[in-house]
């Protein structure tokens, strides 16, 4: 079997479609792509082409693998049945484009039922990093809510070194790349976004964000094993994001204050929240943040969660 391993082409995707509805469909929850998906990103304004890498045999294509550079995201490289050997052909395509690009590390994301999937990643140099784990909960299960005792405050563009600061570890944009992710963010309005500030200095300690838009997805009809990162919970900055209303998302700075800070922000937004479309609560967070953990699985449910799998290009 003689491959060639191209970039990608105009029309290759009804190709690309066929080869993953073919390969896929079997999988547990897999929701099968059209033309038209992969078309609206093909035709997107910032879509490379140079990014996208597919097999082809006898002039048809029999497999494909898509690097997300803007993300450091890698899916996995589906090939048809009797054309398997291609697949880390396919990723090692991916894999050395990301290095000339400057990437030091790549992601990967799928459901956790997806065993072949994730298996072979780890075959092909990823390890299991983190889960991401998606949490909701009921307005009437939502705790006793804290007194205004403490004062919380919309968030200012000075606050951005602050919040870089705190969020070290876990959001994952650089700081010169924040403010523009908090204050000129089409999904979200800035005033979505609380902090507390200390006594004193006057620095953020702790910040939430709190969404409220009744065309985002109900919390309660979306599939939480699915590997979608929800918009605004932190740690998901620059990845393409499921946008679930009723989101809440905080980090802290000083872990054993974060459940008292955590609350007070959450009583602010939550009545703002209340009084817009929201009648359900939506949290995600990676599992390697215990203060996060500890924090959304005392006063949330556990819906599910997705791995996420790392490679170390450097």
């Amino acid at each position: 079997m003689t491959l060639k391993i191209r970039t990608f082409q105009p029309d290759d995707e009804a190709a690309q479609v066929d080869v993953y509805n073919t390969t896929a469909s079997a999988l547990p929850g897999c929701k099968l792509a059209t033309a038209a998906d992969v078309q609206k990103r093909t035709s997107a304004p910032t879509f490379d082409a140079t990014s996208r890498f597919y097999a082809e045999e006898a002039g048809q294509v029999v497999g494909y693998c898509v690097l997300e550079p803007e993300q450091g995201r890698v899916s996995f490289p589906w090939c048809k049945a009797g054309f398997e050997s291609a697949a880390p052909q396919l990723l090692e395509a991916a894999v050395q484009s990301a290095r000339q690009r400057g990437l030091t590390k790549l992601i990967a994301a799928y459901r956790k039922d997806w065993e072949p999937v994730l298996r072979f990643f780890t075959e092909h140099g990823f390890t299991h990093a983190r889960d991401m784990i998606n949490y909701w909960s009921a307005l009437g299960d939502m705790p006793t809510l804290l007194s205004k005792s403490v004062p919380v405050e919309e968030l200012v563009p000075e606050d951005i070194p602050a919040i870089a600061a705190l969020g070290q570890g876990v959001i994952r944009i650089p700081e010169d790349k924040l403010e523009a992710y908090f204050f000129a963010n089409p999904y979200f309005p800035a005033r979505s976004v609380r902090v507390l500030r200390a006594r004193g200095t006057g620095m953020p300690y702790a910040v939430a964000l709190g969404l409220d838009n009744r065309e985002y997805a109900d919390v309660r009809k979306i599939d939480p094993l699915a590997p979608c990162f929800r918009l605004g919970a932190f740690g998901t900055e620059g990845l393409s994001t499921k946008r679930v209303n009723g989101l809440f998302s905080f980090l802290a700075l000083e872990p054993e204050r974060a459940a008292a800070a955590a609350l007070t922000l959450l009583s602010t937004l939550s009545e703002e929240l209340t009084d817009g479309s929201v009648d359900a609560f939506a949290a995600q967070c990676p599992s390697d943040v215990r203060y996060l953990v500890a924090f959304y699985s005392r006063y949330f449910k556990e819906q599910g969660r997705f791995p996420v799998l790392e490679m170390q290009l450097v």
